[in-house]
């Protein structure tokens, strides 16, 4: 017994000072190979391509042999699924993009979730290849739009792959075209953030784009008096009739009143009746029939317009990171005995940060 436990040992002890195997060997000079293969000018290719990081692009060209098109591919694939995980975000921020192509406007809401990327050059790049796109094409359906090819890609893998390298939930939302034979169109763009199509027949598109600007700072409800539902005119009438039913006059200059109180709220909310902006010396319709152009229609899209936004409760997230405790999803009221902070005291609208109404969003 004691002579087989010394010669286990002896072999043990052999083996642990022996030469590495061959197959170990060979592993690690493949390692080697695939490290020399690996160089600093293609990692920095890969990261300009897809705008991963440094160690991820290192790690997948390794595993590539230094081959940066499949190591791309690779990191396109990852980039999808951190997309996917992203798509749940709230994007209420983004750009309007304008596109046109054979005599048809559009436009295109692109979403983010910050105002910072709305600003990156990376994001507006792409809004602005979205509508150009989307011009080229004869609908305005937006699972189209992503399907479509550009520079040998999908809209949509070209959208996932800024995904991953940004890091926000980035959506093309909705497309809104205007444009038919016999019709011209022209649009405008306020800010990124606020865009308007104008289609009329005859005139210029100039003569568009100015109108376009009028509807983007008025937000009119009603391209004309035609456009409006009669439900609505009904809705309208029966308010103006109960606002003047107590006034004790006749029944016949009620009716009169309630006429003249409809018809001006026809002129304030139809864009051809409303005084046109720039000059504020004719109604647009007037400006129209001066350049012998007829009203079709309009469309006007605002970022985030119907999107409901999270709101964070500032306060309590600051009293949470002093006292070193969780962030509750409703603060508790004071008690009876205790006073409310001054903070407390004033309601969330009164600490809100307000523009001047410049626009009618």
């Amino acid at each position: 017994m004691k002579v087989a436990a010394a010669l286990a040992l002896t072999a043990t002890m052999a083996n642990a000072f022996a030469p590495l195997s061959l197959n170990h060997a060979i592993s690690r000079r493949s390692t080697s190979l695939s490290m020399a293969a690996v160089t600093p000018a293609l990692i920095k290719e890969l990261r300009e391509a897809t705008g991963a990081g440094m160690m991820d692009c290192k790690k997948v060209l390794m595993e590539f042999d230094g081959d940066v098109d499949a190591a791309a591919e690779e990191l396109r694939k990852k980039g999808l699924a951190k997309a996917d995980k992203k798509a749940s975000r709230v994007a209420a921020e983004g750009k309007i993009a304008m596109g046109k192509a054979n005599g048809r406007s559009v436009l295109v809401e692109v979403n983010c979730e910050t105002d910072f990327v709305a600003k990156d050059e990376s994001f507006s790049k792409f809004a602005d290849q979205a509508a150009t796109l989307a011009a080229s094409l004869s609908g305005d359906d937006v699972e189209s739009l992503m399907a479509a090819s550009v520079d040998g890609s999908s809209l949509e893998e070209v959208r996932a792959g800024l995904v991953s390298k940004i890091g926000e939930n980035i959506q093309v939302r909705r497309i809104a075209a205007r444009g038919k034979e016999g019709t011209t169109t022209g649009a405008y763009i306020h800010m990124n953030r606020i865009g308007v199509l104008v289609e009329i027949e005859g005139g210029t598109e100039e003569l568009c784009t100015d109108i376009a600007m009028h509807v983007a700072a008025m937000n009119p409800a009603y391209a004309t008096k035609d456009d409006v539902p009669a439900e609505d005119i009904e809705k309208e009438r029966e308010i103006l009739t109960a606002q003047v039913a107590d006034s004790g006059k006749p029944a016949d200059i009620v009716a009169k009143m309630v006429e003249g109180r409809l018809n001006k709220f026809l002129a304030e909310n139809c864009l051809v009746s409303q005084q046109y902006v720039k000059t504020n010396d004719r109604t647009v319709g007037k400006l129209l029939e001066e350049n012998g152009a007829k009203m079709v229609g309009f469309t006007r899209l605002a970022v985030g317009e119907g999107i409901e936004k999270k709101k964070d409760d500032f306060a309590a997230e600051v009293a949470a990171m002093a006292g070193g405790g969780k962030v509750d999803a409703a603060p508790a009221a004071p008690k009876a005995e205790e006073k409310a902070s001054p903070a407390a005291a004033h309601s969330e609208d009164e600490v809100e940060v307000f523009q001047l109404p410049e626009l009618r969003v």
